[in-house]
C-alpha cells in the first residue's frame, strides 16, 4: 500500500498544489491553524520538522511565521522534494531528506509537523508507535501537531462528514475527477476517529492535547511533550 501511495505522490508531484485546493476544503486555513498551533517566539531559532512535507507549503508557512527556524523537509517522493526546493529556494536553514516517514530520526527537534500524511498508515498501533518515536525524540516542552482526515464519531456523522466533502468536492472537480478522488480515498486512505488519535496522543505520552481546528473530515490536532 505504501509503495502505491508513493508512486501516485511521485506521478503527480507537478499538480499536487492545483489539485489539493480542490480536494480539500479551507485548505489554507487549516494550515495556517497548524503553524500558529507552534508555541515559539517569532524570532527563535527553532528545531521544526515537517513530516511529509509534500511541496514545501507548509515549511514555506514556517519560515514566514519563524524566519529564523531550522526546518527538515522529510518526504519519501523525489519529485516532490524537488518542487519544495523550488518554492523554498528563496530561504535559508532549510534541509531535505528522502526517507519513509516510519524510518526517521526524530531526535533533537523542538516540533513536528504533517498535513495529509499519516491517514495512510492503516495499522492504530503503527500509528502509536510513530507517535511514541515522535514523542521520544522530541526536546522537553516540544510539540507535536497533526493537520489530517478524521472519521466521524458515529456513523451519521461519518455519513455527514462524506456528504460534506463531496458538496465541496463538486463544486471543484468534474465528475471524472470526483469519482477518482473517491476511489483513492477507498483505496489509499486509513483516517481514524479523532476519539482515537487523541487517545494515541496520551497514550505517546503526549499531555496539553487539544483540537485546534476542525471541519467535518478534516482536523489540527496535537500536543505536548
Amino acid at each position: 500500500m505504501i509503495d502505491r501511495v508513493k508512486k501516485h505522490f511521485q506521478d503527480e508531484a507537478d499538480t499536487f498544489d492545483a489539485r489539493v485546493v480542490k480536494s480539500v476544503p479551507f485548505y489554507a486555513d487549516m494550515l495556517e491553524a497548524l503553524v500558529l498551533a507552534l508555541p515559539f517566539k517569532r524570532m527563535e531559532a527553532r528545531k521544526i520538522l515537517d513530516l511529509g512535507c509534500g511541496t514545501g507549503s507548509i515549511a514555506k508557512k514556517i519560515k514566514e511565521h519563524f524566519p529564523k527556524a531550522l526546518v527538515t523537509c522529510v518526504d519519501f517522493s523525489e519529485n516532490m522534494l524537488e518542487i519544495a526546493k523550488n518554492k523554498l529556494r528563496g530561504y535559508r536553514d532549510i534541509r531535505y531528506v528522502a526517507s519513509d516517514v516510519r524510518a526517521f530520526d526524530f531526535s533533537g527537534h523542538d516540533a513536528v509537523v504533517s498535513s495529509l500524511t499519516l491517514h495512510h498508515l492503516r495499522r492504530g498501533r503503527e500509528k502509536l508507535g510513530l507517535y511514541k518515536k515522535i514523542y521520544s525524540g522530541l526536546g522537553r516542552g516540544g510539540v507535536l501537531y497533526l493537520a489530517d482526515l478524521v472519521l466521524g464519531e458515529t456513523g451519521y456523522l461519518q455519513r455527514l462528514n462524506l456528504e460534506m466533502w463531496k458538496g465541496f468536492l463538486s463544486q471543484h472537480l468534474s465528475a471524472k475527477g470526483m469519482n477518482e478522488r473517491r476511489r483513492r480515498y477507498k483505496r489509499e486512505d486509513r483516517p481514524f476517529k479523532l476519539s482515537e488519535e487523541l487517545a494515541w496522543l496520551k497514550q505517546a505520552g503526549f499531555r496539553h492535547i487539544d483540537v485546534v481546528w476542525k471541519y467535518y473530515h478534516f482536523a489540527v490536532f496535537g500536543g505536548q511533550k
